[in-house]
């Protein structure tokens, strides 16, 4: 195993153990699993809607999204990805892709195959344990967006997602204090939450008046974490972070 497949793999041995504690058998066995790493521009799609992939992809830098169309052109973001995530892990077992993926930055991405990854968890049941805990925790994150889209304000809407992209990006080792990497522009915030770019716009110069934000190019930094969690209505409890269960 060479040192730049190890450090790739070290970004999804993270993020599993952000929620999951691992062995060294099945670390190791994550170290070696084979991986094609190719890079992505922004904006591209890694895989479509209606697709049937043989294979998986692991985001080891850049954050993507995935979403779906409507049939008049709107774009419904149902959750961003960031390094460690397997976003379309689900097709392992769907056969047909039910949304799209692409990035939103440019990216490095590691494809697996489903082959391997049928392999990998018939030998480790406990990393077959990890990766459906992973989709499970998808669908709490879907379910918590949704509450926010039906019933949050777009002042709260905005700040959870903020406060949920910080925890995410510190469970993987990404966050300096309390800032953090935030290239969603400000369509994509609308695009995600069910508001429009003009009012995501007017409530992000609200929360930096309010001193609850800091933006500076593509850096977010929370000055008063605290009242932007309580603004937010965030409880990380969906997330399900080794790190947050300990502490309760």
């Amino acid at each position: 195993m060479d040192a730049t497949h190890q450090f790739t793999t070290a970004i999804l041995i993270r993020k599993l153990e952000s929620s999951f504690t691992l062995t060294s058998d099945e670390r190791q066995a994550l170290e070696t699993l084979p991986m094609q790493i190719t890079a992505i521009k922004e904006g591209q799609d890694i895989v479509r809607q209606g697709d049937r992939p043989s294979r998986s992809c692991l985001i080891l830098s850049g954050f993507t999204c995935t979403y779906k169309m409507t049939g008049d052109g709107k774009r419904q973001i149902h959750n961003f990805q960031i390094p460690g995530d397997i976003p379309d892990l689900q097709s392992l077992h769907l056969k047909v892709l039910d949304n799209s993926l692409g990035t939103i930055t440019p990216c490095s991405v590691g494809f697996i195959t489903h082959e391997d990854l049928h392999k990998l968890c018939k030998r480790h049941y406990r990393i077959a344990s990890a990766f459906w805990r992973e989709t499970l925790i998808d669908g709490a994150v879907f379910r918590e967006w949704m509450t926010s889209i039906g019933q949050r304000e777009a002042y709260p809407r905005i700040a959870h997602l903020m406060c949920e992209m910080l925890e995410r990006l510190r469970a993987v080792g990404l966050v300096n204090g309390y800032s953090c990497e935030f290239p969603i522009t400000q369509s994509e915030i609308a695009d995600a939450l069910g508001i429009t770019p003009v009012h995501v716009n007017r409530v992000v110069k609200a929360m930096r008046a309010d001193g609850l934000i800091e933006l500076k190019g593509e850096r977010l930094n929370i000055p008063d974490w605290e009242t932007l969690k309580k603004a937010g209505d965030f409880d990380p409890t969906y997330l399900h972070l080794e790190s947050h269960q300990a502490a309760a």
